[in-house]
């Protein structure tokens, strides 16, 4: 396979010493432009303190915009529903129906302004109380809120080092084309996905099952257009058995597969809607037994799902009705994690927690998306809901690592077991979490010696109630 894959000799070398550029001196660092990472640096920002955002790509939005990761599930109570052969509405009905936002905050002023530019359909009845969304104006939206909330950013700039004095983070080392820089902070918010900075602090974590440390698969995402969508409903009428909501198309699978046209990693076609009518967001590689810390499996990650991809485009052209005259039109700039660290932090949630809709004391923020696993070693995926028209809550304690003072972590890469993570983890929860990482942050850093974990949540609660969250 022409992917350099891990060296059967590992032999290492020491490498000189380097100056880096003192760049900046900020209250709150927020390092990662994702859903979480908007969250934290608007969070802080409404405070009133200084706050910097680092991003590696050029843009904002991380899995959103980078892995085309669409849509914004549904952060709505739900009562549970099954699933009904031959609904074509391309949106994520099998998750159930309900209603009742639980998120507002940041994540309801960033929906809103999506829905006013045109990017994406507001959630209702009709959408399974999903979002579908534009990655172009999803950028455009995220960059003009951060403008007006007075965030300073920095884009092209890769987290690689820290620097840490008595357990206490002091600020963080970036590599860009201008060569090595450091942004020093009050307050850092590690808002990377991949609990990076944590980690680069010597904070505990925990990676995939406790078993045997397999983490959910990898997916690249990628959009399709002159999609015919009359011409597909019309099949999925004629064959109601082979779609339910938005996923199926069983027996062609098996009937591409027997000609040895099609190789999945999964039992099933996933996409979803779009605000475009002629396009279709493809959700249905998987890469499995690989993880997104290690640069070899990302390497391969990358090659084996574009390869899947060709299949697919292919398989859809051939067999699927609609799609006769599709092409696709973007695939992500890079292949989509689902699962890498999360840290140790000062409660870990679990998925006890989560099916029996647990409320805390410390709540930042709610979720009602269900525990929803993409099987670690191939085809299957388990989901469990949250109680009818419940939900549950984040204590602020899981943003809190151990062992590492002025250090908050927000997004997928909280504190909780495998098993919690794939219901967390989801864009609307992340951007919550963000918003409350980045206010606590903003509190301590305020506080000039009052570490984060130091705060009380109460403090916490009362400055994002003001800032429209419902903890309520």
């Amino acid at each position: 396979m022409p992917v350099l894959r891990h060296p059967t000799q590992v032999q290492r070398i020491n490498l000189p010493v380097r100056s880096a550029q003192i760049a900046a001196e900020t209250d709150v660092l927020v390092v990662g432009g994702g859903p979480a990472g908007i969250g934290a640096a608007l969070g802080a920002a409404e405070t009133g303190v200084d706050v910097i955002l680092v991003e590696r790509y050029g843009f904002l939005g991380g899995n959103a915009t980078a892995a085309l990761i669409m849509p914004l599930m549904s952060f709505h109570t739900q009562k549970k529903r099954d699933e009904k052969p031959g609904d074509v509405s391309l949106l994520p009905t099998d998750q159930g129906r309900g209603g009742e936002p639980v998120l507002a905050g940041v994540v309801r002023s960033f929906v809103e302004r999506l829905v006013q530019g045109g990017g994406a359909i507001r959630p209702s009845f009709k959408t399974g109380y999903t979002i579908p969304f534009d990655p172009e104006v999803f950028k455009l939206t995220a960059l003009e809120m951060l403008d007006e909330a007075g965030v300073h950013f920095l884009f092209h700039s890769f987290a690689s080092d820290v620097l840490v004095t008595d357990q206490k983070i002091k600020g963080v080392v970036f590599e860009t084309k201008s060569g090595p820089i450091v942004i020093q902070a009050r307050v850092v918010v590690d808002c990377t996905g991949d609990a990076d900075i944590a980690q680069l602090s010597n904070a505990p974590f925990e990676i995939g099952r406790e078993e045997d440390r397999l983490v959910q698969p990898m997916t690249l995402a990628f959009r399709m257009t002159d999609f015919n969508r009359n011409a597909f409903q019309e099949y999925v009428k004629q064959n109601p058995d082979q779609w339910k909501g938005v996923h199926g198309l069983w027996d062609l699978i098996k009937q591409a597969t027997l000609k040895g046209e099609l190789k999945l990693t999964r039992e099933d076609i996933l996409f979803f809607a779009t605000p475009h009518e002629k396009e279709v967001s493809i959700n249905s590689t998987r890469v499995i037994r690989v993880l997104g810390t290690d640069v070899w499996d990302l390497s391969y990650a990358e090659y084996q799902s574009r390869q899947q991809m060709k299949q697919l485009a292919a398989f859809l052209r051939k067999y699927v009705p609609g799609f006769e005259d599709s092409y696709v039109v973007q695939s992500g700039v890079n292949v989509g994690v689902r699962e890498t660290r999360r840290i140790v932090g000062e409660y870990q949630l679990t998925v006890d927690d989560i099916l029996q809709a647990k409320k805390f004391s410390d709540t930042i923020a709610r979720s009602t998306y269900p525990v929803d696993i993409h099987n670690p070693e191939g085809t299957g995926t388990i989901l469990k809901r949250v109680p009818d028209g419940d939900f549950y809550d984040i204590p602020l304690r899981c943003l809190i690592p151990q062992r590492i003072e002025n250090l908050v972590v927000a997004g997928r890469c909280i504190s909780g077991t495998h098993e919690a993570f794939s219901s967390y983890r989801v864009m609307p929860v992340s951007m919550a979490t963000g918003q409350a990482a980045g206010v606590c942050a903003a509190l301590s850093a305020k506080s000039m010696k009052v570490s984060p974990r130091l705060i009380p949540f109460q403090d916490v609660q009362q400055v994002l109630i003001r800032q429209g969250a419902d903890l309520q």
